[in-house]
């Protein structure tokens, strides 16, 4: 009998058992079940609609706008350097001093020549009013007068050849003082003081580049070309200048050069734009970026360039949509500075995500945190 009822008591807890952690689990499940889906807070911006400027960008060089070979046009010892390498130099300017020794003793050599023989020419004038007269009365025959009228007019071509002669060794005489022919900033002196030069050297004592104002050179694709030809005919196209690196702005510079064909190469059109560089930011040789503003479109449709994504179709956006995450393939026309131009993809007033949480995917519920940023 008591075993009975040991039996009976034990079946009666474990009923119990059973059921309560068959109740648990149904609370469990319906409680697992009613959980809401979790909610990822997003930074968002308005895709905005606003005038944006369509830019030529292209990589260029600096160009002196006048260049000039410094070379000597005597031959000599080269006595004297009046001026430092590097050093900014005036148009005018006494850069060299060339022994002149030989060329002065010509000179008085050429005019000695010419006193003797504008001497002799006094004497055949004076001896031809002497025997006109005499002619004229036949106390002379004609043919001795016309010997000294002869010898007369010789020595005037003589003379006159000498005045000529003493004139050129006088412009030889200058070539020994060398002086800038423009005004620019001197580069490596290649020729010491105490050398010998030459008319046949082939390397210049100096090379001298203008630098103020310069010309940025650089070519941009030639479905450009159109536009650049009509903003070209106003005569105002302006180019902003930047460094590179960085991209700091560092001049602005005017078209001044359309290049009259096209590169069948690479399809491209040599641009040359001139930059008055009176702070001499920029220098000849030197690598820049340039940008060409060509029109403004009105109604462009932007976003931070930082809210768009690389992909393998192409760029995206994640964009806000009923309270969801939703992936948006956009066409991206070009960057100005921070702001991404969209062709494609977007309208505005459009929330974008801007920064992406690491557990975000399509289709996830997110929330917009604070206002959209615009």
């Amino acid at each position: 009998m008591t075993r009975i009822l040991l039996i009976g008591v034990l079946l009666v807890v474990a009923i119990g058992l059973y059921l309560r952690l068959g109740n648990d689990t149904t609370v469990g499940a319906v409680a697992d079940k009613a959980a809401p889906e979790e909610v990822i807070a997003v930074k968002t911006v308005a895709a905005k609609v606003q005038p944006m400027p369509v830019i030529a960008e292209a990589v260029g060089s600096v160009e002196p706008e006048h260049r000039v070979e410094v070379r000597p046009q005597m031959n000599g010892v080269l006595e004297e350097v009046l001026f430092r390498e590097g050093e900014d130099v005036r148009k005018g300017q006494l850069l060299f001093r060339i022994d002149d020794r030989a060329a002065r003793a010509t000179l008085d050599q050429a005019q000695a020549t010419l006193a003797r023989d504008e001497a002799q020419l006094l004497e055949a004038r004076a001896q031809r009013e002497r025997l006109k007269p005499l002619a004229e009365r036949e106390y002379i025959t004609r043919q001795e007068y016309e010997q000294a009228l002869a010898s007369m007019e010789g020595l005037a071509a003589t003379v006159k050849a000498d005045r000529a002669q003493v004139e050129m060794v006088r412009v030889e005489l200058g070539y020994s003082e060398i002086r800038a022919p423009i005004t620019g900033r001197t580069g490596s002196l290649a020729v010491k003081e105490g050398n010998l030069v030459n008319t046949a050297g082939a390397t210049p004592l100096v090379v001298i580049m203008g630098i103020k104002p310069v010309q940025v050179a650089f070519n941009i694709p030639q479905h450009y070309l159109e536009e650049v030809r009509r903003q070209a005919e106003s005569g105002d196209m302006r180019v902003a200048i930047y460094r590179e690196q960085g991209r700091v702005g560092v001049a602005e510079g005017k078209v001044v050069f359309i290049d009259n064909t096209v590169n069948p190469e690479t399809g491209t059109v040599l641009l040359k734009a001139r930059v008055p560089n009176r702070d001499q930011a920029l220098w000849p040789g030197e690598f820049i970026l340039a940008q060409l503003i060509l029109k403004i479109e009105p109604d462009a449709v932007v976003v931070p360039a930082s809210a768009v994504r690389p992909g393998q179709k192409g760029s995206y956006v994640y964009v806000v949509d009923d309270a969801k995450a939703r992936l948006r393939p956009v066409q991206v026309l070009r960057q100005v500075e921070d702001l991404a131009v969209i062709g494609e993809g977007l309208k505005g007033g459009e929330l974008v995500i801007t920064e992406l949480p690491f557990n975000l995917t399509p289709g996830k519920a997110v929330k917009p945190t604070g206002e959209p940023q615009s």
